[in-house]
């Protein structure tokens, strides 16, 4: 099983930094406490690994989680932020090559998480067989993202000739 992860709340004041290109902003104070309580949620779900994109907010959420968790973490590329002419096919694309990494680096029965953003988890979650609509119906977060900050879905299947099951599970939706 893997979670989806969208970064904590980066801070969206600092426009001497392109969101899309590393560094990018920082974690806000707010971002940093969800990153504690993500890391509790993940914890306790008994993620071993955790992978993120290179961009400054997913760092830190993944190095604060990493440290609540007891996990190692890895960076891998092709978790970055959607790139400006950046078509759906190539983000899908890298998202499912960093999902293979994922989960053979996380084992057989191992639960692994990856750190990354709200589009490309978009991206994902459709190449994982979701159809738009059912999408849509997710995008009422922040800039239309199918999560909020610091939040996750839960992608398994029960062989890997089966579908994935897709489920918003933290923070627990109303």
């Amino acid at each position: 099983m893997v979670y989806l992860i969208r970064h904590a709340s980066p801070d969206w004041e600092r426009h001497d930094l392109d969101y899309y290109v590393p560094p990018g902003p920082p974690l806000t104070e707010t971002g940093v406490q969800e990153a504690a309580a993500l890391g509790a949620f993940l914890k306790q779900a008994g993620v071993t690994s955790l992978f993120s994109s290179p961009l400054e907010r997913c760092l830190q959420t993944t190095q604060i989680a990493s440290q609540v968790t007891g996990a190692v973490f890895q960076v891998l590329e092709g978790l970055q932020e959607w790139q400006p002419g950046e078509q759906k096919c190539g983000v899908q694309e890298r998202m499912l090559a960093s999902l293979e990494i994922a989960l053979q680096a996380g084992g057989q029965g191992r639960s692994v998480a990856m750190v990354t953003h709200g589009g490309p988890i978009a991206a994902l979650l459709l190449a994982l067989g979701m159809d738009e609509a059912t999408l849509e119906r997710h995008r009422v977060y922040d800039h239309r993202n199918p999560l909020p900050t610091a939040g996750a879905w839960l992608a398994t299947r029960d062989g890997e000739d089966q579908s994935w099951n897709l489920k918003l599970i933290y923070p627990r939706p109303d």
